[in-house]
């Protein structure tokens, strides 16, 4: 390969997973923004509270669907992505596999920290920073190892999965309806009291990155090997057709009907059939560059999400509660169930716009997001100390 089409190459890359980032950060938003403007927050969110009626209801169900899982599956694959390429860099100079990357998944699971506490108690950076952790020394063993890391890890997800769904049809009959809030920090409450609403919930809302974790660790490696096995190039294709052959034409079905139908479906679909509509999606965005390399307006604009995702992610959040919930402008608490779903859409593109125009403006002027800024300064000044203390 020439160097000429070798750069071409590694540019329809780098376009390719700065766009998946955009869409996986505005697609997580499509899945939390149901939850900012339920009047009793994700609490109200999982106890399927305020549900509006008839048609209505379906047209909720229908949005909540297109979006439930797949981009949490596919922010999680982006993430092993971006793993192998740090290693791939590490290698290339010549330095040792993981080495500092610890100190990187721990400044993640701060940010994860403190994103938890002030911001949404349904944060995935904490989850992400410990799978992390063990992936970056996963990566460094053979292929075999990895292979039989991705085939267990998803081996043990499916079973818990299944413990978990057949304990929940067994014990359906002694379920209770669920109790309002009362009070409703989400409602009433101040940013203080939102934030001890968290610490004293600490392990309810914990809960789905333990269950995930096998999981996350199957897609972050699969994330990675596919990345190695040149997916994102042109000779990727035979790889890309299977991904979505198996994401849209028998996963996405299933996942769209069972999820619609509603109860306790919905954690087949979001942990079970969603992650491999991700894959599906993946593939058919690498596709997409492949074919044809220019990024144009929208690509552009979602690149710069994904270019500073981290910040986008944080932000987009904070933007909705501050919209939603009472510290805020209360708008959750003003919708009727039934026009819940036409104002959802409504506050859903008001904070697409503010994140995407913040990204373009911000990138006019700097290279990257003011969280990637501070995280990676932190991380070269934790790094330096090391490095002068091993002298």
């Amino acid at each position: 390969m020439s160097a000429q089409s070798a750069a071409g190459v590694q540019s329809v890359r780098h376009a390719a997973l700065d766009v998946l980032r955009g869409i996986a950060i505005l697609g997580t938003l499509g899945t939390n923004i149901w939850i900012f403007t339920n009047p009793a927050g994700l609490v109200g969110y999982i106890e399927r509270q305020a549900e509006p009626g008839g048609a209505w209801l379906w047209a909720e169900r229908v949005l909540q669907q297109l979006a439930q899982g797949k981009f949490l599956g596919l922010l999680t694959i982006m993430f092993g992505v971006g793993l192998a390429i740090q290693q791939t860099s590490a290698q290339r100079r010549g330095l040792r596999w993981p080495g500092p990357y610890p100190w990187r998944a721990a400044l993640l699971f701060l940010d994860g920290l403190l994103h938890f506490l002030l911001v949404a108690e349904f944060d995935v950076l904490m989850g992400y920073a410990v799978t992390g952790a063990v992936v970056a020394f996963v990566l460094a063993t053979g292929d075999r190892t990895q292979r039989r890391w991705i085939v267990g890890a998803a081996t043990l997800h499916g079973a818990m999965l299944t413990l978990v769904l057949v304990g929940l049809i067994v014990g359906s009959g002694g379920r209770q309806d669920p109790e309002p809030l009362d009070p409703n920090p989400y409602a009433t409450g101040s940013f203080l009291d939102l934030i001890r609403f968290r610490l004293d919930h600490l392990l309810l809302f914990r809960l789905e990155p333990l269950f995930i974790f096998p999981m996350s660790i199957a897609l972050f490696l699969a994330g990675a090997r596919l990345y190695r096995a040149g997916v994102l190039a042109p000779e990727g294709a035979r790889v890309r057709r299977a991904l979505m052959i198996a994401g849209f034409g028998i996963a996405a079905p299933v996942d769209l009907v069972a999820g619609t139908v509603g109860g306790d479906a919905v954690l087949l679909t979001r942990y079970g059939t969603a992650p491999i509509v991700a894959l599906g999606l993946f593939a058919l965005v690498a596709e997409c560059y492949v074919r044809r390399p220019r990024v144009g307006w929208a690509g552009r604009r979602l690149s710069e999400i994904g270019r500073m995702a981290l910040s986008c992610y944080i932000m987009q959040n904070l933007v909705a509660s501050t919209l939603c919930y009472g510290w805020g402008f209360g708008l959750a608490q003003r919708f009727s169930p039934d026009g819940r779903v036409a104002g959802t859409v409504v506050v859903y593109a008001c904070v697409a716009v503010v994140i995407t125009a913040s990204a373009h403006l911000w990138l006019r002027r700097f290279d990257r997001g003011p969280v990637e800024w501070a995280w990676n300064a932190s991380y070269r000044f934790l790094t330096a100390r090391t490095v002068a203390a091993g002298r």
